[in-house]
């Protein structure tokens, strides 16, 4: 009886360490390899962006701060998922702060779609609201493109909320209308632990 005991302890400590091995933080390497490609991912989203819209160059080297967010995108039927990561860049301070992006959608499609949204950022409290995640997307009957300092349009862009703009591309360098109602972006706690 004792030994059936001990055989069933060992057994269930055994499935208790290899759970909290499968749960354990990732390795510094692991975390330096993710971050080094989304720092290639946003290059590549900029690149592609300042491709197809050249004033966009001017407009992310002179705003407050930009962000951006390489996405998948899968909508089967009535349900629809989209999921991404990216980085957030403060260009009055030069913080950097690796961000997630999640969406859960309803309607009609079928298919996958690659895109990234690349955020123009034009204040202190638009940036700490950006990436704190409580960001309140505009819907479109909201927006007025206008960058708030000298009622400029930021061509190209579609408001996103209160000091945040919208570049919408597909991987092919395409401009897609923004909608981005209902995401979620936030930090990403694994990538910016120092």
């Amino acid at each position: 009886m004792m030994k059936k005991l001990f055989t069933l302890l060992t057994a269930a400590l055994l499935a208790c360490l290899l759970t909290a091995v499968s749960f354990a933080a990732p390795s510094p390497e692991k975390i330096d390899k993710q971050r080094a490609e989304i720092d290639t991912l946003s290059v590549q989203a900029l690149n592609n962006l300042y491709a197809k819209i050249p004033s966009s160059k001017n407009v992310i080297k002179n705003c407050y701060a930009y962000a951006t967010l390489s996405n998948t995108g899968m909508k089967l039927g009535l349900l629809g998922d989209a999921h991404g990561r990216g980085l957030a860049v403060n260009n009055a301070t030069g913080e950097k702060v690796y961000m997630r992006m999640k969406e859960m959608g309803v309607g009609i499609g079928l298919g996958i779609k690659e895109y990234d949204l690349i955020f123009v950022i034009g204040t202190e409290k638009a940036w700490k609201s950006f990436i704190s995640g409580d960001i309140k997307f505009a819907s479109s009957a909201d927006a007025s493109a206008s960058d708030g300092k000298v009622g400029g349009a930021i061509d190209g862009a579609t408001i996103a909320g209160n000091g945040i703009w919208v570049y919408q591309m597909t991987k092919k360098g395409l401009a897609l209308e923004a909608s981005i109602k209902g995401t979620k972006i936030y930090a990403d706690k694994k990538l910016n632990k120092r």
